[in-house]
């Protein structure tokens, strides 16, 4: 079954407490797009004026991010130093992290990542994101470190609403083609019109965000991609 996973790039703490508020009781995972103004030109929490204070507090407390008993939280690290970030996001309770091939540092985070990845309750999934106009080699000096691959559906990351680069798809059928069994997330650029390509070419998962979160209802919003991806009813459950 196709998944479909509600991506949040909030401006502010406040607004990543709102959203995740609006999508409780409605899914059990989210990604948190995180962009450090640097690595993509937007800048999102935890990266504002006034963010890094009450980051790093929430980092030490033990009850962590918002509603962190209803939702695994997946945070996709638009960042320019993935191994200094990284292991933040971990600390914050991340269940999935999305480190970008191209942002410095990238294998060493996968690789610290490693040691630390088993620890708590739950084993911690790693992700390599590859851009539009990446080659599947792109993958070759991270191989053993990751557990699924991200690729990223717009030329312009950091941005929710950005118009869909179709040469991903290319990149998607030879991804599935090199790795028969890999599971393959796109984030950005989804929307209902494209979504049948999208899996026919391999994908496993749906990340959307302005698809879903510009709609007064997102609990039919999810529930129509589900079946639009699926194809089935429009009361499909996401596993």
């Amino acid at each position: 079954m196709i998944k479909v996973i509600p991506a949040i790039l909030p401006s502010s703490y406040k607004e990543l407490e709102e959203t995740l508020a609006r999508l409780q009781g409605i899914v059990s995972t989210v990604q948190i797009d995180v962009v450090d103004g640097v690595f993509a030109p937007n800048r999102t929490w935890p990266y504002g004026k006034n963010d890094t204070e009450g980051f790093e507090k929430l980092v030490r407390e033990d009850n962590g991010m918002p509603l962190w008993q209803d939702f695994d939280f997946e945070f996709d690290l638009m960042v320019t130093d993935a191994a200094r970030e990284a292991p933040r996001f971990l600390q914050a309770g991340a269940s999935r992290l999305v480190v970008h091939a191209k942002s410095q540092h990238a294998k060493e985070a996968l690789l610290n990542l490693q040691n630390v990845r088993g620890e708590g309750p739950g084993l911690i999934s790693l992700g390599v994101a590859l851009r539009c106009d990446d080659s599947p080699n792109a993958l070759w000096e991270f191989e053993g470190l990751y557990d699924f691959v991200q690729v990223m559906g717009v030329e312009k990351i950091g941005f929710q609403g950005q118009q869909f680069d179709p040469r991903v798809l290319e990149l998607i059928s030879q991804l599935r083609a090199a790795y028969p069994t890999l599971s393959l997330t796109i984030d950005g650029g989804v929307r209902f019109e494209n979504i049948q390509k999208l899996v026919d070419a391999g994908i496993n998962r749906l990340i959307a965000g302005s698809l879903i979160l510009s709609q007064p209802d997102v609990k039919v919003a999810i529930r129509e991609i589900i079946a639009t991806a699926n194809h089935t009813k429009a009361g499909a459950s996401n596993v």
